[in-house]
Order: structure tokens, then C-alpha cells, then sequence
């Protein structure tokens, strides 16, 4: 599905990314780990088309991601919730859910997309006309994850899905994810706190000052640079 190979990217002169390779296929969940500055989000942002790399390969599904605008990425059927969540505060839950059906109107019809979206987050029914601005970080971070689902992608991008959450919030982020998985898509996560890996992902892979220093299955015992690294970012 997604095949990155040896990604390399300068941000103003500074090399942030050194040749980083890595794989999610269909149905997997792949965590991406690290400290803050490692590099996970400009390895997202890269993926969808918002940094240019240097050099290096990005495709999904066989095609080339590398220098697509950031809306053909996303209707190739790639989605993308950014750490910061991006929820449009001049907008309800309901148009922020609704949007990318405009995005990606191919596929499955728009009122089943969006009921899939309420399905994962039920809790999104009772704020659907609330304003986007009036929401906790909480529900934010569901109104995103929801509106990439919306856009009926094969691969989702969650950049720190758990960050800045109360702990009341996260099981219901981490079940959302868990049917979001079960319905097939691929995942692809980034995150800083070893703690919120889920038990049953496929391939963790640490980066550490834009390298890919690890790649293994969550559970199996990592080198002692590894483990000061992890229990650094947790």
C-alpha cells in the first residue's frame, strides 16, 4: 500500500529527514515513534505533498506520491489528521464531517461515509450543530479523525492522536481507532509516548533525529539505545 524509500528532506538548509524507509500495507497498523522533533510530522507532511523532499521515494498502491498536490494525495485515498486537529472553527461537527465528500466524491456514497464517521464517534451525533470553535481538544481530535474517515481513504495518517488528551478521552480515541482498523483501512500513527502503542500493532518503527534507528513488532525486546530513546519520548 504505502512504500516510503530512503526519504530524505531539508527544512531551511536543516536536514530533517535521512533516508528513511518504511511499509504499511493494507489493514496494518504501523506506529511511527519518537521524541518531539524527530521527525513524525514531517514525515505526514511530506507524505501528503506539503514538503518536498530531496530525495527519496514515496507511493501508494504503485502510484508516485512525490510531487502530487496535496488534494490529488487525498483522493488517491489517503487520509490525513494533523496533530493540531485543523477543525474548521466556522463550521458545525456536521459541515466539518461532511467536507471531504466534496474532496473525494468517488467511492461510496456520501451518507454512508458520514454515517460511518457517527458510527466510530457516536458521541459526535449529540455536538453535530455545534460550532467547530466551541469543542474541547478532545472532541476536536474526534471531528478529525472522523472527517479523514470521511473521505472514504484505504490509508489513514493519525499524526499524535492521543497528545494533549485528558486520559478520560482516550479509550474512546483508542476504540475509534481500533474499528477504523477493523474495517480494513491501513493506519499509519505517529507518537511520542511509547504508552499508547496499541498492543495489537503490526510494525513499530522509532525514528530518532530523522533516522529510523528500529523497526520490529510492539512486545519484542528492543537494544538499550532503543529503550533510553522510548522510555524518553513516554
Amino acid at each position: 500500500m504505502l512504500d516510503i524509500d530512503r526519504l530524505t528532506v531539508d527544512i531551511q538548509s536543516s536536514r530533517i529527514l535521512r533516508g528513511i524507509s518504511l511499509k504499511v500495507s493494507q489493514g496494518e497498523l504501523v506506529c511511527l515513534v519518537g521524541r518531539n522533533g524527530a521527525g513524525k510530522t514531517t514525515t505526514f507532511r511530506t507524505i501528503m505533498g506539503m514538503i518536498k523532499p530531496v530525495d527519496g521515494s514515496i507511493t501508494f498502491e504503485g502510484a508516485a506520491l512525490v510531487g502530487l498536490p496535496t488534494h490529488r494525495i487525498a483522493q488517491l485515498g489517503v487520509g490525513y489528521s494533523p496533530e493540531e486537529s485543523q477543525v474548521f472553527g466556522d463550521l458545525t461537527v456536521a459541515e466539518n464531517i461532511e467536507l471531504p465528500t466534496w474532496t473525494r466524491p468517488q467511492g461510496r456514497d456520501a451518507r454512508t461515509r458520514i454515517d460511518l464517521a457517527y458510527e466510530i464517534f457516536p458521541k459526535l451525533l449529540h455536538y453535530a450543530a455545534r460550532g467547530g470553535n466551541q469543542l474541547s481538544g478532545g472532541e476536536r481530535k474526534m471531528v478529525s479523525i472522523a472527517r479523514a474517515l470521511t473521505l472514504d481513504p484505504k490509508l489513514l495518517l493519525l499524526d499524535e492522536p492521543f497528545e494533549g488528551l485528558s486520559p478520560a478521552i482516550i479509550p474512546t480515541i483508542s476504540a475509534g481507532i481500533a474499528s477504523i482498523r477493523g474495517l480494513g483501512h491501513g493506519v499509519l500513527m505517529a507518537e511520542s509516548n511509547v504508552h499508547h502503542i496499541p498492543d495489537d500493532a503490526d510494525t513499530v518503527y522509532v525514528l530518532e533525529r530523522g533516522e529510523i534507528i528500529y523497526g520490529g513488532k510492539p512486545g519484542d525486546t528492543y537494544p538499550p539505545e532503543v529503550m533510553r530513546i522510548i522510555h524518553g519520548a513516554a
